[in-house]
């Protein structure tokens, strides 16, 4: 017999200081669903909103979780300059069609330490031309860091735009050993 609430979605979340500033990971049984930057006050308070409305079921801040634990290790080994891939479990809900595409070839394909462009990324998921469409893409990525969206870059040698500022998308590049360290 089935118990009440045995199939209701959890989300736990927690926060995480790194060398960018703080980081919320939220998980589900799945594995890790979430990851906002600058996760403090009123931006962490939108965050969690987005997410309960998305996933319908309130997220409980639960920084012992056993769904939260391997992922903490895993971002402080990163940011310790330990870790190079991510092995995570991911719950890939909150994405979908040419994104979740765009996102699952970021994911497994452009290790850290490289770059590589938006052009060059719509061509691996056999959408040649789709740079703009790549960009929007990496504007809904829900699990920034973890899936490396810092590493695409303009075509021409700029950085591009980042969801967490030019300036983090610039300190993890550096963390990577891809630019040197910014100087302000």
């Amino acid at each position: 017999m089935d118990s009440p609430g045995q199939y209701e979605q959890q989300v736990v979340w927690t926060v995480v200081d790194t060398g960018i500033g703080p980081l919320l990971l939220a998980a589900t049984r799945d594995g890790l669903v979430n990851v906002v930057f600058h996760a403090r006050g009123a931006a962490r308070d939108r965050a969690l909103e987005g997410l309960a409305a998305r996933l319908g079921t309130e997220p409980v801040e639960a920084p012992g979780s056993p769904l939260l634990a391997e992922a903490i290790r895993q971002v402080e080994e990163y940011f310790a300059g330990t870790r190079r891939a991510f092995d995570l479990p991911l719950d890939w809900s909150l994405i979908s069609g040419f994104n979740r595409a765009v996102l699952r070839e970021l994911a497994s394909g452009v290790p850290y330490g490289s770059v590589l462009g938006y052009g060059d990324l719509a061509g691996r998921v056999g959408q040649p031309g789709a740079a703009q469409a790549v960009g929007m893409a990496m504007g809904a990525n829900p699990l920034p860091v973890v899936v490396p969206c810092h590493r695409v870059v303009e075509s021409g040698g700029g950085i591009g735009g980042f969801g967490g500022g030019v300036g983090t998308k610039r300190q993890l590049l550096a963390l990577e050993g891809v630019l040197p360290e910014p100087l302000f």
